[in-house]
């Protein structure tokens, strides 16, 4: 209970440092998940150059960007009512979640050394399955976190969530 009072204390005080923070040591904590859970790659055959790469995106894109977009969605469509909360899925799912997918998978692809002509062609091969995907669990994910968590809170919680996954 001490260390969730600090981290409410840290993000009334700072919160655009604790929410890069967050959504970096998050994307972070998603990645050695999938690593060690799902992979089962074990700890010598860990890739920390990924885990780290993957701590960059959520410090440098990810926590500021989807921060932004909430605040952004919560002047478009001020309240908290389920219609409002249905209303603000909908736009980010149809509006934002393609956009920012088609931002990142290049980006990670340019993380990762690929030329702007590989990269190009992952983007044209991964970004529909990626979309579609996204499609089966971010509409409900996302109508309960625009129902029932607060913006101060949401701007660190499914975004990092999400890239998690």
């Amino acid at each position: 209970m001490a260390l969730w009072r600090a981290y409410q204390r840290a993000l009334a005080a700072h919160p655009w440092k604790v929410q890069v923070l967050t959504a970096g040591s998050l994307m972070g904590l998603g990645d050695i998940i999938s690593q060690q859970l799902v992979e089962k790659r074990g700890l010598r055959e860990h890739q920390t150059g990924r885990t780290l790469t993957m701590v960059s995106l959520g410090c440098g894109f990810v926590g500021p960007v989807v921060g932004g977009w909430y605040k952004v969605l919560d002047r478009l469509i001020p309240g908290g009512t389920k219609v409002d909360a249905l209303k603000k899925m909908l736009l980010d799912q149809g509006g934002f979640a393609p956009c920012f997918l088609g931002c990142f998978l290049p980006l990670v692809g340019t993380l990762n050394g690929l030329s702007a002509q590989d990269n190009w062609a992952k983007l044209q091969r991964d970004y529909l399955d990626a979309l579609i995907t996204n499609y089966y669990l971010w509409p409900a994910v996302q109508l309960a976190n625009f129902y029932l968590v607060p913006l101060h809170y949401r701007e660190d919680s499914a975004s990092t969530l999400d890239l998690c996954l």
